[in-house]
């Protein structure tokens, strides 16, 4: 499995606009939609080993700080020609099984990972109420077969110091993951 590192978009960039599908309810989600609160965006597909070693975790980090005032979007950008695990059929089976509660929304033009300058899955971008991203890079130090706990450390400390007004750590480590499944 390849090892793809994030690129780090610059802190301060402000959020991208963006309007794409949610395969489970066939509406539009735009980031509009999240104006006036933090966001946490994550590039993700469903057959990733990253993401797949990761997805519970992270779908139950994401309703415990949705509690907390925390939206939460995930994006799958992939090929599904030639990875068709990750179609918006699948997708929306994925979402539905794991109790994700967040949208899962599909790139099918691959315009908003561009727009992003994802590289992996997952990578994962933290933007506070004003749509300024303040976190950028990995979820936690576990990857596949590394023995690290799945715990969200590195996003959990950002978004604490986010709600709570501190300063946000500006060392941030790049998400690893397999490269997005450029057409």
């Amino acid at each position: 499995m390849a090892r793809t590192p994030s690129t780090m978009l610059p802190l301060g960039t402000s959020l991208p606009l963006f309007e794409l599908p949610e395969p489970r309810t066939g509406s539009m989600i735009s980031s509009e939609d999240f104006k006036g609160q933090p966001l946490l965006l994550g590039f993700v597909c469903n057959h990733c080993p990253f993401v797949v070693h990761i997805w519970d975790q992270f779908v139950d980090f994401s309703a415990e700080f949705a509690e907390k005032g925390v939206q939460t979007v995930a994006i799958s950008s992939n090929d599904v020609d030639n990875y068709p695990a990750d179609s918006p059929e699948k997708m929306a089976q994925l979402a539905h099984e794991s109790g994700a509660s967040f949208p899962y929304l599909y790139d099918e033009s691959q315009q908003v990972a561009k727009d992003f300058s994802a590289a992996c899955t997952p990578d994962f971008y933290l933007f506070d109420a004003a749509g300024v991203l303040v976190y950028r890079g990995q979820f936690d130090g576990a990857r596949p077969g590394n023995g690290v706990p799945v715990d969200g450390t590195d996003m959990r400390v950002a978004i604490e110091a986010l709600m709570s007004g501190e300063a946000i750590p500006t060392e941030q480590k790049p998400s690893m993951g397999c490269g997005i499944k450029w057409k």
